[in-house]
């Protein structure tokens, strides 16, 4: 899995040179961000303590999807509860890979 955090309004993940898998559903997040909701993607390491003061935290996995990240070290992140911007990207997300989205058809191969 990859995560990203959305931290004054950038969407932040760590570069593949920080040891991470080369995702196809990170790459494809990234994408979604920057053209259908305009959202800055900056791919550089993540602090831990980033991680206690960031607005939205998710995980993204080709099993998995788009999964909200509501805690950590039980303490929230963020409102504790999934963010929108998160809720916008998984369902938009869900609908490129369900085909429901023209523009990103060629994303799929029919089987």
């Amino acid at each position: 899995m990859n995560i990203f955090m959305l931290r004054d309004g950038i969407l932040v993940t760590p570069p593949i040179t920080d040891n991470i898998l080369e995702g196809i559903t990170r790459k494809s997040i990234m994408e979604l961000a920057r053209n259908e909701l305009g959202v800055p993607v900056m791919e550089r390491s993540i602090d831990r303590t980033e991680v206690f003061i960031c607005e939205e935290m998710f995980m993204t996995g080709t099993a998995a999807g788009v999964t909200a990240v509501t805690k950590v070290d039980h303490r929230p992140v963020g409102a504790g509860v999934m963010g929108p911007i998160t809720t916008q990207l998984r369902t938009l997300y869900e609908d490129v890979l369900r085909g429901k989205n023209g523009k990103y058809e060629h994303w799929n191969v029919a089987v």
